[in-house]
């Protein structure tokens, strides 16, 4: 098994690929996503290989992908679509300013059911990371999968939102080398 790491629009040749793995990662319980999901991320490739500090890392078994993850540099001003928004409420203007823009943010990590388990999406997530601007790192990830936050948790990554005790919604991660991961306050 080897991992390709890739800075823009090469990726774009994998796109089938990348659409079968997101299919098996995220249509199936915690995700429930459907195949439109998957139509969706791939329409949206063409157009992040070309964001700013954009890498993705592929993981192939023979000729297979496995898995991949894709990731780019936040940029100033914040967004306001996607989950966006949930991030910004949960840490403020100020920290959400400091803490994530200029970082880079980890978009999708996706392996399929028979790789998990085997550390491929830890090398998948530290061959996107391991360059990060000053080692600051993001992602968000829904605290409906107590899978994903426990893997993120086991890999070093900091809680920085805490969602309503209902357990809906997003939460912020911190990469193991971001500097502000030490200012964060652990959930309860």
């Amino acid at each position: 098994m080897g991992i390709w790491v890739f800075k823009g629009a090469d990726l774009l040749t994998h796109s089938a690929a990348l659409y079968s793995v997101y299919i098996d990662a995220f249509c199936a319980p915690p995700w429930n996503e459907d195949a439109e999901r998957a139509v969706e991320f791939v329409g949206r490739l063409p157009a992040n290989v070309r964001r700013p500090g954009f890498t993705a890392a592929l993981a192939f078994s023979g000729q297979e992908v496995t898995g991949f993850a894709t990731a780019w540099t936040t940029l100033s001003p914040f967004p306001t679509d996607r989950c966006y928004p949930q991030a910004a409420a949960g840490l403020g203007p100020d920290r959400t300013v400091d803490w994530l823009c200029g970082a880079r943010e980890i978009d999708e990590l996706a392996v399929r059911p028979a790789a998990r388990g085997t550390g491929l999406a830890a090398d998948l997530l530290e061959a996107v990371t391991e360059d990060a601007p000053h080692g600051r790192s993001w992602l968000l990830t829904s605290v409906g999968s107590s899978r994903a936050v426990a893997f993120y948790r086991g890999q070093g990554w900091v809680q920085a939102t805490h969602p309503a005790p209902d357990g809906k919604g997003i939460v912020v991660f911190l990469g193991p080398r971001h500097p502000a991961r030490a200012l964060t306050v652990p959930p309860l």
